[in-house]
């Protein structure tokens, strides 16, 4: 509590460019009331809009009598027709938002990896022994891919990295800048899709459907992308510490030091660890042969042979929620017997019930976030907004690497306000998502792009939620370290991911490479005749 009192004095203190954008984003409402807030602002524009007789030709419907475009126009939320569906409809409306399920499923899998100790001891297991002159890169590809264990790598890599930096006669602020800049920095890249990848796909299928019906979310539809991100990262945050971070700050001063206790966080690993480390290694592989089996055995149950190639992989696609809810279960539950962190299955329900518990302030957002994107559907203001958008932004000519290249710099400034990367894209994919397949980009394309700018910018924002608790892990090994300090310390790692982000994103569209399976950079601008279930037809840029 003191180190929490001492972070928040620091943050009185700061001035400048930083100070401005705490004190702007400290003025904004919980992401939640946020929400709130825009469903009532969304309630006047609508009837404005709707008294204003704002329209637009609908890009995929045709108007039976006359054969043209079909012409929408802007639906008053007061209406009798829409003050029925929020009040009647609002159970369905809640459940019916597609990241809830997605998340749910995966976190009940997550939470026993997570509870039985397997996060915590494969990152341990993944740095501890490093070689010295490999330390960096392998600290900041363990944080990397330490996103698919969600908070643990924030709790128990980002101080391990100072610990191991320390041991090895190198700046621990450096191990743990490392760290941080790997997990929150590089928080979309990885070499599996995870968790991020269902909540994320989950808001950009929501998004689709304000517009366009058919479209189902593919989670490996970044997959690809993210791999590529993973190694464009790492040396980049590589060369940042040892060559820019390290050198300035010098070197280290013990005597500065603060009740640095994490002795325990840094011990070998018992043999019981190691024993649940390899069953878990045993069930994640189980897991793998299973799903090829479904996806290759007899029946093909996971694969649609009667549908058209494009749709063929849909099954699969759609079942990886449940293979990583599955993957993540019985890994955590392998591990568990292994270390003997779990006894028996009541155990097991125990670790379920917690990692529901934590999705608590989830649920809410999530209650918030469905009907503000439910009801600007009904408004017709997205769909609206997305025609003139395209219209204007066509008018422009602007190449779609340029085009992604703004989505990018708007993603990671509003990223400095809007700490959580599930609000963010809840709240803009309702008309970025359709604007851009109006305009001939994917949906997964769009996401790819969002995640660029919204993880570039989270370790410079003091209004990211682990950024006093990166600055406490600071404090104790110097005393006088402050949230400026850290700030300034993570900013050359922000913008060498900002760029290098850019420079991959650009190249990735220039050479209309795919995304992920069935995933590509260009669609064809949807109609009634192309739209099909699961996807749209690709094209090239």
């Amino acid at each position: 509590m003191a180190s929490a009192a001492a972070a928040d004095s620091e943050r009185q203190g700061m001035s400048g460019i930083l100070g401005w954008i705490e004190r702007s984003g400290n003025k904004l409402p919980d992401p939640v009331f946020l929400f709130f807030g825009l469903i009532f602002a969304l309630i006047l524009i609508s009837v404005i809009a709707s008294l204003a007789g704002v329209s637009a030709l609908h890009p995929t419907q045709v108007d039976p009598d006359t054969g043209a475009a079909a012409v929408i126009t802007a639906a008053s939320l007061l209406n009798a027709e829409n003050i029925a569906r929020l009040w009647v409809d609002m159970p369905t409306t809640f459940t019916h938002f597609h990241p809830l399920g997605y998340v749910l499923v995966v976190m009940l899998g997550a939470g026993v990896a997570e509870r039985s100790g397997l996060f915590g001891t494969a990152m341990r297991a993944g740095v501890r022994d490093a070689p010295k002159f490999l330390l960096t890169p392998i600290v900041v590809l363990v944080g990397m891919l330490g996103n698919l264990a969600a908070d643990a790598a924030y709790v128990v890599l980002i101080p391990l990295a100072g610990i191991i930096f320390h041991a090895a006669g190198r700046h621990p602020i450096a191990g743990i800048a490392a760290a941080f800049a790997g997990v929150s920095g590089g928080f979309s890249a990885n070499l599996l899709p995870g968790q991020l990848d269902a909540l994320l796909f989950g808001i950009t299928e929501a998004s689709v459907g304000t517009v366009f019906a058919g479209y189902t979310a593919n989670i490996v539809g970044n997959w690809y992308f993210i791999m590529a991100m993973t190694f464009v990262f790492l040396p980049v945050i590589w060369f940042v510490t040892d060559k820019m971070i390290e050198p300035r700050l010098g070197s280290f001063v013990a005597a500065r030091a603060s009740n640095v206790d994490d002795e325990d966080t840094d011990r070998p690993l018992t043999a019981p660890e190691k024993q649940g480390l390899l069953y878990a290694l045993f069930a994640m592989l189980f897991v793998v042969v299973l799903w090829v089996g479904f996806t290759f055995g007899p029946g093909t149950p996971l694969i649609d042979e009667t549908a058209s190639a494009e749709a063929q992989m849909n099954p699969f696609y759609k079942s990886l929620v449940a293979a990583f809810f599955l993957l993540f279960l019985l890994a955590g539950w392998a591990y568990g017997k292994g270390a003997g962190t779990i006894e028996n299955h009541r155990d097991l329900v125990k670790m379920m019930t917690g990692a529901m518990e934590d999705l608590a302030y989830y649920l809410v957002l999530a209650f918030a976030a469905a009907h503000f994107v439910a009801m600007f559907a009904w408004s017709n203001l997205g769909l609206i907004l997305a025609v003139h958008g395209a219209d204007f932004l066509g008018s422009t000519d602007m190449p779609p690497w340029l085009l992604l290249t703004s989505i990018i710099l708007v993603s990671g400034l509003l990223n400095l306000f809007v700490g959580s990367a599930s609000a963010k894209w809840a709240l803009i994919s309702p008309v970025m998502v359709p604007m851009l397949i109006l305009l001939g980009i994917s949906p997964e394309m769009a996401t790819a792009a969002y995640r660029v700018g919204d993880g570039a910018t989270n370790i410079i924002t003091p209004l990211m939620v682990y950024f006093p608790l990166i600055l406490i892990f600071c404090q104790r090994w110097d005393k006088e370290f402050g949230l400026g300090s850290l700030a300034a310390v993570m900013l050359p790692f922000s913008i060498g991911l900002l760029l290098s982000g850019l420079a991959l994103t650009i190249g990735w569209v220039v050479l209309d490479l795919p995304l992920g399976p069935g995933a590509s950079v260009c669609i064809e601008v949807p109609d009634a005749s192309t739209v099909i279930e699961g996807s749209f037809p690709s094209r090239d840029c």
